[in-house]
């Protein structure tokens, strides 16, 4: 029998969709029958009181969670983020209810007997409930005590060769698609790169050191599955640098109705007879596609690699072949200064292990926003305080078109002296000839 009343909360349970609050109910009479016969290591009840907690936070309109200080594993600044209820005498089971997030791997590519490990692990120290995953992209664990911290980072380490993600000013746990290990549209391999920044930079992820969070995510092509566009401090999105390749065969194939567009997922709808230039043609941002005759033909000098074309006909057009990838910097989320996506830095960089050319870049920016950057602000919003250009000037990578995002404001042109040949001294010599005369 439940232990708390949640009328409020059961109303989520009437819909068609899988409730969180019927899986913590489950998870609460498991732990109170324990037909495992596990030794729980924090409360038996924890969930039953997570239930009431949220009752009584639905029915006045608060929150009753409240972030009580620092908890951690020695050694660590990251990777647990400490949370308390406000109320434990009513609901001892979460008085201490820390979230800890565990690092994925790269792909999130997992074997059922990890699955198996780490669920067990849960069980015994924690409340055994998970979110698989967090929108950075670790394994959460939701909530344990604060003396099972320690004990859960020994076995993660030591039995499970897994490593805690990221919390707080740091790099968080970067993530990645599956890339090339599963998609015919991956430009470069991003597990591999992934798991290289991964492991290259523990230290930013475990020794809280920046302005404010910071988060690298891989996309293998720019269909963004990882919406790295939208979410990261600095995205790396594939691309390719040469022409789309074509099969014409295909593209009539698809014309004649042999082919079904979008691979076939139209989700059981009858799209009607597939037409070319309502369907592909007509919505290239560019239009940098038309049929000439029988043939397409694509001004590849105006693609803005939107993927429509490729998604829409996957068995007449593929990527190029020169791949790599695009940098863009400055996505997050509306927290402070609203919503802001990400922009392009770097158009194209090769993908060449041990990736010297890409740390780099990343390693000016990381220089200039420690050092510019205010207490609490991303590096988006730096960027908007102190401009694009100065982002430029400090990884010395020189402006091109495709770094403006829209015609400038301002008719002015200002030119520091060591950009102009000569300096100044030419321009004072003729102003003061002119006024002489």
């Amino acid at each position: 029998m439940a232990k708390h009343a949640t009328p409020l909360l059961d109303q989520l349970e009437s819909g068609p969709w899988p409730s969180w609050v019927s899986d913590i109910k489950q998870e609460a009479e498991t732990r109170a029958k324990n037909v495992k016969g596990i030794d729980y290591q924090i409360p038996v009840d924890v969930c039953d009181d997570v239930l009431g907690l949220m009752e009584l936070t639905y029915a006045q309109k608060r929150t009753h969670w409240k972030h009580g200080g620092i908890v951690g594993v020695f050694g660590y600044g990251g990777g647990v983020i400490g949370r308390y209820c406000d109320q434990p005498q009513q609901f001892p089971g979460v008085a201490h209810f820390h979230t800890v997030r565990v690092s994925q791997p790269a792909g999130k590519y997992y074997s059922t007997k990890y699955l198996k490990d780490i669920c067990t692990l849960w069980e015994l120290r924690g409340s055994g409930l998970t979110n698989m995953h967090g929108s950075t992209g670790d394994i959460v664990f939701i909530g344990t005590t604060t003396p099972q911290l320690e004990e859960i980072f020994w076995e993660l380490t030591h039995n499970l060769n897994q490593d805690l993600g990221g919390s707080g000013s740091n790099l968080r746990t970067p993530s990645d698609c599956i890339g090339s290990s599963r998609c015919e549209y991956a430009c470069y391999d991003t597990q591999s790169l992934c798991h290289a920044m991964t492991l290259d930079y523990q230290d930013e992820l475990h020794r809280p050191a920046f302005p404010y969070k910071f988060k690298f995510k891989f996309d293998g092509c720019p269909n963004c599955c990882v919406a790295s566009i939208a979410r990261s401090d600095m995205s790396f999105i594939g691309t390719w640098k040469d022409d789309i390749r074509i099969d014409q065969k295909a593209v009539q194939a698809y014309i004649g109705g042999e082919l079904k567009p979008n691979a076939g997922a139209h989700s059981g709808r009858d799209w009607g007879k597939f037409d070319i230039a309502k369907e592909v043609l007509n919505l290239c941002p560019t239009k940098c596609m038309r049929m000439d005759g029988a043939k397409l033909v694509i001004d590849n000098r105006e693609c803005t690699r939107c993927m429509h074309c490729i998604n829409a006909m996957p068995r007449a057009l593929r990527i190029g072949q020169e791949t790599g990838l695009s940098i863009l910097v400055g996505a997050k989320a509306p927290i402070l200064d609203g919503a802001q996506m990400g922009s392009l830095l770097v158009p194209f960089i090769k993908v060449e292990e041990p990736y010297d050319e890409i740390k780099e870049v990343i390693e000016s920016v990381w220089d200039w926003w420690m050092e510019e950057g205010k207490n609490r602000e991303r590096l988006g919003e730096l960027i908007k305080r102190q401009g694009f250009q100065k982002l430029l000037e400090v990884t010395n990578i020189e402006a091109m078109p495709q770094h403006v995002q829209e015609p400038r404001h301002n008719p002015y042109i200002f030119w520091r002296e060591d950009e102009v040949e000569g300096g100044f001294e030419r321009e004072i010599t003729e102003f003061r000839k002119y006024h002489q005369r």
